[in-house]
């Protein structure tokens, strides 16, 4: 049971740091937001877009968490854990558009220039660049490694955090040299890091919803490791895909000698599932059968052939 209670203590870990930091993180956003309309910064409106659009994706991982909480019954069998796949793809998604507007806002921008109140677009920008230092560094108490939420979350405020550094830069250049214009290229600099950020994340989520093989699975591997299996003459009819972040799954059709009795048989699935959790797949289904009645679908590994085999 060790490895159950380790994934609830990240889970748990995980969950804390996100619901800390969306408090932080809404407090500061609207901070922000107001002080982008009273000192007419875009550079700061444009952080604090950014700001929203890390809130969601926080307070949607945290929900994404509690209601992945909820039990599997006979309708989701497997729960409700991939909700957090959706939440990150909505994530995503909503990065993609708070970028396309940031941009769209700046081209205006730099056609007529507009008049800023550098001094508190300055004072806000610095005091928002250690708010984003302080939520990454809880956020980074979490699982950024193995879970797409946190990940997620911790990429916007990464994003954040050079928003800020921006727009810090910006106000001092509209300081010095009254350089109008640093304020919208400080804008499109965050956008392009939204952007970025945005199509990372939803491209993940697409190719886990799409049942893609998980990144750090390779396939021709774990082929041979489950045919180097004593009992073991071949794989067919595999597919591997991920529930959701950190756990992947993996079902295939093995076939086996004859004359196989029911102790070895155990025996061999045993020694499968060992070896597949060591490389990051902890749900097997396998299927034995003979050579002398294989699956009448019996398409080997190479034509995948799984038009009837549906998980």
């Amino acid at each position: 049971m060790g490895h159950d209670h380790g994934h609830d203590h990240t889970h748990g870990a995980n969950k804390k740091a996100l619901l800390l930091g969306f408090i932080i993180t809404t407090a500061y956003m609207l901070i922000e937001a107001v002080g982008g309309f009273l000192t007419n910064s875009l550079a700061l409106l444009s952080d604090a877009g950014h700001m929203l659009s890390d809130a969601v994706s926080l307070g949607v991982g945290v929900l994404a968490f509690a209601v992945s909480e909820r039990v599997a019954s006979y309708s989701k069998t497997y729960g409700y854990k991939r909700f957090e796949i959706l939440a990150a793809l909505f994530n995503g998604v909503t990065l993609i558009a708070i970028a396309i507007y940031i941009f769209y806002e700046a081209y205006h921008r730099f056609n007529e220039p507009a008049e800023i109140a550098s001094t508190g677009m300055l004072a806000i920008a610095i005091i928002g660049f250690f708010v984003n230092i302080f939520v990454a560094w809880i956020l980074m108490r979490g699982d950024t490694e193995e879970n797409l939420n946190v990940r997620a979350a911790f990429l916007h405020v990464i994003g954040d955090l050079l928003g800020s550094v921006g727009a810090i830069i910006a106000a001092i250049l509209i300081m010095i040299f009254g350089w109008a214009w640093a304020d919208p290229l400080a804008s499109v600099i965050v956008a392009l890091l939204v952007l970025i950020s945005g199509w990372r994340v939803s491209k993940d989520a697409v190719h886990v919803l799409m049942e893609g093989t998980p990144k750090n699975i390779e396939i021709e591997d774990i082929i041979t490791s489950m045919e180097k299996v004593p009992g073991i003459k071949s794989i067919h009819d595999l597919h591997i895909w991920s529930i959701t972040s950190g756990q992947n799954a993996l079902s295939c059709h093995a076939v086996v000698e004859e004359n196989l009795t029911v102790k070895d048989s155990q025996a061999i699935l045993r020694k499968i599932e060992h070896d597949l959790e060591h490389q990051g797949i902890g749900h097997v289904t396998i299927q034995m059968e003979s050579d002398a009645h294989p699956h009448e679908d019996s398409l080997f590994c190479d034509q995948q052939h799984s038009h009837n085999h549906q998980h």
